[in-house]
């Protein structure tokens, strides 16, 4: 029965997260369309945030899993990091994150 329960955390926990990523694409994507700097800033901020939020939750989930469970959710990375377009997670916007701050000069 423990396990079970561990099992309803975790995936709670998951859904947490994908809702945080959810607003944090959604902070990157209103900062994109805003010609405000001080408005375009605060939603940068906020999604900054949204994103601790979600690597320290992805360290708890991390923890509690079975460790074969881990490597399933391994595979499930790498498919994803693989093919970008399968998943809307927000996750994919790591990588262009970087190129937009430097185009705000």
């Amino acid at each position: 029965m423990p396990n079970k329960k561990n099992q309803t955390s975790v995936g709670q926990m998951i859904q947490r997260c994908h809702k945080w990523r959810q607003k944090r694409k959604q902070y990157i994507d209103q900062a994109r369309q805003t010609s405000d700097e001080i408005e375009r800033e605060r939603l940068l901020q906020t999604a900054e945030h949204y994103g601790r939020i979600v690597n320290e939750e992805q360290i708890k989930i991390d923890s509690q899993r079975d460790p074969k469970d881990k490597s399933v959710a391994q595979e499930e990375i790498a498919e994803a990091t693989e093919n970008p377009d399968a998943n809307d997670s927000g996750e994919d916007e790591e990588m262009g994150f970087p190129d937009f701050i430097a185009n705000l000069k």
